[in-house]
C-alpha cells in the first residue's frame, strides 16, 4: 500500500476553489480518505520559511525540562495533562493542549514551564496551528465537493472543525523492538482530522484494509492526514478512519506536533444528508453527542477501542 500525496499550492497559493484543479483534487482527497483513512500533504510554502525546524527546536526544549516541572502542567479534561509512558522499550511523553487559536493555553504552559515565559515558544506553536487549521478546512471543503453535496454542507463540516486542539509528543526508544513490534493493536482518533508534522525520525505505521501494518514515510516537507471517527460518522462510514500506531526503532528522538480539529464537546453529529439512503448507504450510526462519546471513549480505553464508534453510536 502506498497512501497518496497531494500539493494544494500552486504559485504559492491553495489551488482556486471550484476551479477545474480544484474539483479534481476533492475528488482525489475523497477518494484517499475512503481507501486508507489517510495520506501525505505536501507543504514546502510552510516549510520553506523554516517554521518546522523552529517548531521541533521549541518542542525539544520543552521536553528536556526536569520531570518534576513538566509534570506540573495537569489538566481536568482527558487526554490534556502531561503524560509519560513506558511501552515496549519506548518512552513517550505528550503535552494535551486545548484550542489553540481561542484559549490561553500554549500561554499558561509556557508560563508554567518556564518562570520568565517563553514568548518565541509561544508564537511559534500559536503559527504552526494556524497553518494547519487552514489546511485542514480547505480538506473538509474540499470532500464536501467530492461527495457532489450542495454549498449549504459546508456549514456542517464547519462545525465538524469547533476547536482545533495540539498534542506535542516526543518517544524515545533505547534500543531496537523489532521483535515486540506486532504486539501493539494501533488506535483510532476520536476527532474530525489528525494533522501531523514530525522531526527526521520516521515510526507512524497503519494498518490497511487487509489487515498488514504499512511504515508511512513522511518527507521532511509533508504533513500526514489521519481520518478520526467524528468524520467518519459523518460521513456514514464512507470515509475510512485508520488504525495507526507508533513504532520507533531508531534510538533516537522522535517528536511529532499534531493538530486534533476536532467538533465542539455539545455538538450533535450525526450522518450528513445525501452520504445515507435505503439503499445503497443506509444509515450506519445514530446522532450522537461529541462530548459523550470521549467520555465514554475515556471510560474505556482499558478495552478494545478499534470499534467504539460502532458500540456507541451504530446501528
Amino acid at each position: 500500500m502506498t497512501i497518496s500525496c497531494f500539493d494544494f499550492w500552486k504559485d504559492g497559493m491553495i489551488v482556486e476553489e471550484g476551479s477545474e484543479e480544484w474539483k479534481e483534487m476533492s475528488m482525489k482527497v475523497k477518494e484517499a480518505c475512503e481507501s486508507y483513512g489517510c495520506f501525505l500533504l505536501r507543504c514546502d510554502e510552510i516549510n520553506s520559511k523554516g517554521a518546522r525546524e523552529e517548531l521541533f527546536e521549541n518542542m525539544k526544549a520543552l521536553f528536556h525540562l526536569p520531570q518534576e516541572t513538566k509534570q506540573q502542567y495537569i489538566s481536568p479534561r482527558p487526554f490534556r495533562s502531561f503524560s509519560l509512558y513506558n511501552y515496549m522499550n519506548t518512552r513517550y511523553e505528550t503535552f494535551g493542549l486545548d484550542d489553540v487559536l481561542l484559549s490561553i493555553s500554549v500561554d499558561t504552559l509556557a508560563n508554567l514551564m518556564w518562570p520568565q515565559g517563553n514568548p518565541h515558544f509561544c508564537e511559534t506553536l500559536k503559527g504552526m496551528s494556524l497553518k494547519m487549521s487552514e489546511v485542514s478546512w480547505v480538506i473538509l471543503k474540499m470532500i464536501v465537493e467530492g461527495y457532489g453535496l450542495s454549498h449549504h454542507h459546508i456549514s456542517d463540516v464547519e462545525n465538524m472543525k469547533s476547536s482545533s486542539d495540539v498534542r506535542l509528543n516526543m518517544y524515545i526508544t533505547d534500543k531496537s523492538n523489532a521483535e515486540s513490534k506486532y504486539k501493539s493493536n494501533g488506535h483510532i482518533d476520536k476527532n474530525t482530522l489528525t494533522i501531523l508534522c514530525q522531526n527526521k525520525v520516521q515510526g507512524l505505521q497503519v494498518l490497511s484494509k487487509t489487515g498488514t501494518w504499512i511504515d508511512i514515510v513522511i518527507p521532511e516537507n509533508c504533513f500526514v492526514v489521519i481520518v478520526g471517527d467524528a468524520l467518519k460518522a459523518w460521513s456514514n462510514g464512507r470515509l475510512h478512519a485508520a488504525i495507526h500506531r507508533v513504532m520507533v526503532s531508531e534510538e533516537k528522538e522522535r517528536y511529532t506536533f499534531g493538530a486534533f480539529v476536532a467538533p465542539k464537546d455539545e455538538m450533535k453529529i450525526e450522518v450528513s444528508r445525501g452520504l445515507g439512503d435505503d439503499k445503497i448507504h443506509p444509515l450506519r450510526y445514530r446522532p450522537f453527542n461529541y462530548g459523550e462519546f470521549l467520555n465514554f471513549v475515556d471510560s474505556t480505553r482499558s478495552s478494545n477501542l478499534e470499534n467504539a464508534l460502532e458500540v456507541f453510536a451504530g446501528f
